[in-house]
């Protein structure tokens, strides 16, 4: 039941489009079922996945959120806060337990209230972590740590993590470094320092550089922002590596991968990366030990989150972009 005239905050879009679509409204403030929580959401963040959704790029996008118009009409795609309420049938969480995840295809955290059942990849905030923090977690680091496990990544593996100082970049270094594997990060010459402070050990700059150079050298090349050049990316490899995709797999590039994997000895792997509850306990796990942090570019205020919305259009935001809510 949800109770008549208690309202939240909320941004939504009606339409897809620019920044500007996101507008400021209020929305009926939810009541926790039988085996939910009830989370006030402290801090999300503006993603690239938040991006593709708002601008219905690519088209399919618009058969996910609503077609012709967005019938899901709030963003955001994780979160961390803090439990009000449960559910007469929750035995994982207590009320005032600090929480975070990711919510998958239901996206919806740019608000003050929401539900979760508490079978979802929910994790409790390690006690050295901030709700900013842990809200920049989920989306880079289960996304990088799924393409970095069917990468095989572990000890010894050359690994290029291409985009490396971005969302997904910055969290695979540190977790590949923690798996073992010898990390060279492609980015702009401006964020070689960044990088090599996570733990890679060299630096292309894609500026200056190029991927041709390097024939056979790698054992994983991992795409983090779909930018890399993709015969560039295969001829990098050993015979047998393995090209990993994060979610940038058109159709023009599932056909080449194919013939890669026919004609190279190379596989290319693709997709959209599950998001898995022993995941955000890993990374629980590893940042409760100092061992991954998420890196922050800026912090907004949601009533600057159309500002937050051009920053990472730019394409020139480094780890995270968070909104506090």
């Amino acid at each position: 039941m949800i109770k008549i005239g208690f309202l939240m905050k909320a941004v939504v879009y009606r339409k897809y489009g620019g920044p500007e679509v996101l507008e400021f409204t209020e929305l009926p403030k939810p009541q926790p079922k039988e085996n939910e929580i009830l989370v006030k959401i402290i801090a999300t963040t503006v993603t690239t996945a938040d991006l593709r959704m708002r601008k219905a790029d690519p088209f399919m996008v618009k058969f996910l959120m609503g077609f012709p118009n967005p019938k899901k009409q709030v963003l955001g795609t994780e979160f961390s806060g803090i439990v009000e309420a449960v559910g007469s049938g929750v035995t994982r969480f207590k009320v005032n337990d600090r929480v975070y995840g990711p919510v998958g295809f239901k996206p919806g955290t740019y608000l003050e209230y929401r539900c979760f059942s508490q079978d979802s990849p929910l994790s409790l905030i390690p006690e050295n972590v901030s709700f900013e923090e842990a809200a920049a977690i989920p989306f880079g680091g289960m996304s990088s740590l799924y393409f970095l496990k069917k990468g095989n990544v572990g000890k010894g593996t050359r690994l290029l993590i291409y985009g490396a100082s971005g969302c997904l970049g910055t969290a695979a270094i540190q977790l590949a470094v923690n798996m073992g594997a010898d990390v060279t990060a492609v980015c702009s010459g401006k964020n070689e320092e960044l990088v090599k402070s996570l733990g890679a050990k060299a630096v292309i700059d894609y500026t200056k550089d190029s991927l041709k150079f390097y024939p056979g050298v790698f054992d994983v090349v991992y795409d983090t922002i779909g930018k890399s050049p993709f015969d560039e990316s295969i001829k990098a490899l050993k015979k047998g590596g393995i090209y990993l995709r994060a979610v940038h797999m058109s159709p023009g590039v599932i056909f080449r991968g194919i013939r890669a994997g026919l004609t190279s000895g190379r596989k290319v792997i693709g997709g959209t990366a599950s998001e898995l509850p022993e995941y955000i306990d890993h990374l629980s796990e590893l940042a409760a030990g100092g061992k991954y942090k998420a890196v922050i570019d800026k912090i907004y205020p949601l009533s600057e989150i159309r500002e937050a919305h051009k920053y990472v259009d730019s394409g020139h935001k480094r780890g995270n972009v968070v909104i506090k809510i």
